[in-house]
């Protein structure tokens, strides 16, 4: 697969605003379980960065042209149980975002809207 066959996506959500709590959501990313990277590797995903600011976080990824977050994410906590333990471990961390219409939050992670792409310039020069 070339570069033409993955899409770029986004998607934000929060974590509880508890310092202690937030540090350790921090440690655990930076040692993330092997079989977790295998799993997201299997469903499509090419690239993943998570970033953080106060309690926010937003994530962005690359996966093949052909993923579906909704099927797809839920495919990769049933590859191997350490990738279920994972999304429940994680999930003591983070809350939904709560200043967005009901309508536009996700699952658990909220998908958000591309609004500027420097390629849309480049692809007019």
């Amino acid at each position: 697969m070339d570069s033409c066959d993955y899409k770029s996506y986004a998607q934000a959500l929060d974590l509880v605003n508890d310092k202690e709590l937030i540090e350790e959501y921090k440690k655990y990313h930076k040692n993330v379980w092997k079989e977790v990277n295998e799993a997201l590797c299997s469903i499509g995903i090419k690239k993943m960065k998570i970033f953080l600011l106060g309690t926010h976080l937003f994530m962005y990824y690359e996966a093949r042209a052909d993923f579906d977050p909704k099927i797809d994410f839920q495919k990769y906590t049933e590859l191997t149980p350490k990738a279920n333990e994972w999304d429940n471990l994680m999930r003591k961390f983070q809350q939904k975002i709560s200043d967005i219409p009901e309508n536009q939050l996700g699952e658990w992670w909220s998908p958000m809207d591309l609004v500027y792409d420097l390629d849309w310039f480049k692809q007019q020069q």
